[in-house]
């Protein structure tokens, strides 16, 4: 059997651009996808903290180390700056993998600094 389980969580992440003329997606700090271990166009969910807004999409690479979250196209339309998201990835993982599976999460600042590790 295998079972859908968390991944990669980047927690209170402050979203810092929203650009509707875009075709679609959200733009991440390069550094921050790379510390929870997210590939570039991989499908994110993401949970919006101040709205109660959930949507899906795809990442894509910004600039490493700008602080960058930013949503595109039609997801635009589900935040405005400041608001603080939780994105989620996941893996498909066989059964015998679930005892050991450990997600990578981060934790930022108000500045989308790491302020935890897990």
């Amino acid at each position: 059997m295998q079972v859908q389980m968390l991944k990669s969580k980047i927690h209170r992440a402050a979203v810092t651009d929203a650009n509707v003329n875009y075709e679609g997606s959200l733009t991440l700090d390069r550094a921050l996808m790379e510390e929870v271990g997210l590939l570039p166009y991989e499908r994110v969910l993401c949970g919006n903290m101040g709205n109660g807004e959930r949507f899906e999409t795809y990442a894509i690479p910004g600039e490493s180390g700008s602080g960058a979250i930013i949503l595109n196209g039609a997801t635009a339309h589900l935040g405005k700056t400041g608001d603080r998201l939780t994105i989620m990835s996941f893996a498909t993982v066989d059964e015998a993998e679930i005892a050991g599976w450990k997600p990578k999460v981060i934790v930022l600042d108000e500045h989308n600094g790491i302020i935890i590790r897990r």
